[in-house]
């Protein structure tokens, strides 16, 4: 557990995520980042956890389609994780008493139960194409209670949505595994929905979905990662 502010906490974690929106949600970005990421590369290491050295998922060009999976594996071990954990030490007598509706904590036990599913789908996904699929980290949430678990909780999803739109580019000649990821966006934009509902805030609040690149998905994912960042692999293509 973490011994500083929660809130302090949380609100840092969400502005890296309102940050990252603001800088793709424009009208040009969203027709351009395509080009703009083909003609620069898709991602260039950053600070924070990169600073270890570590080839990352979240921190290095996509060799191939199982480096855009072992990316979005990634983020669904962490998601996984997330809420295996807070399931396990919260109840849903704890979520009544802080003041949310009693379906509430079976909600979130559908969603542990949604991620795991998401988990093995990728790691035999990347299997079958001869990847090595990454490992579950270790990971430092800043959850003290059952408000800001909740209050991560959409931060967390909403962050997945817009890793999963703006990845979609690099599976773009690969039909099966795009169709596959959509199939994994969708829910996680239903999770994200549901969490902004609870949390006072707009379920659907855009026309369209920030597309997020995988630099920003770091800035705002990174500093959940204790230690070294996950390696993704071989870098394994269809190819």
């Amino acid at each position: 557990m973490r011994t500083e502010n929660p809130n302090s906490y949380h609100e840092s974690l969400n502005e890296a995520l309102l940050t990252a929106q603001k800088s793709s949600f424009t009208r040009r970005g969203l027709f351009s980042r395509s080009a703009k990421v083909a003609a620069g590369g898709a991602v260039a290491a950053l600070a924070g956890p990169a600073v270890f050295g570590y080839q990352s998922a979240m921190a290095q060009a996509f060799a191939g389609p199982v480096d855009v999976l072992n990316f979005a594996l990634t983020l669904e071990h962490l998601e996984a994780a997330f809420y295996r954990d807070f399931n396990a030490e919260f109840g849903n007598d704890d979520f009544t008493a802080a003041g949310f509706g009693e379906n509430v904590f079976g909600r979130f036990q559908t969603f542990e139960a949604h991620e795991a599913i998401h988990v093995v789908a990728l790691v035999d996904t990347i299997n079958s194409l001869g990847g090595t699929p990454v490992g579950e980290a270790m990971y430092d949430f800043g959850v003290t209670d059952v408000a800001s678990y909740v209050a991560t909780a959409q931060v967390l999803e909403n962050l997945g949505v817009g890793a999963y739109t703006g990845a979609a580019q690099f599976l773009i000649e690969e039909d099966a595994l795009l169709t596959a990821a959509i199939t994994i966006q969708g829910i996680e934009a239903r999770h994200a929905s549901y969490l902004n509902l609870i949390n006072g805030d707009v379920p659907y609040p855009d026309a369209f979905e920030p597309a997020l690149t995988p630099e920003e998905v770091l800035a705002a994912a990174g500093p959940l990662i204790v230690g070294s960042m996950p390696d993704t692999g071989d870098g394994s293509s269809l190819d």
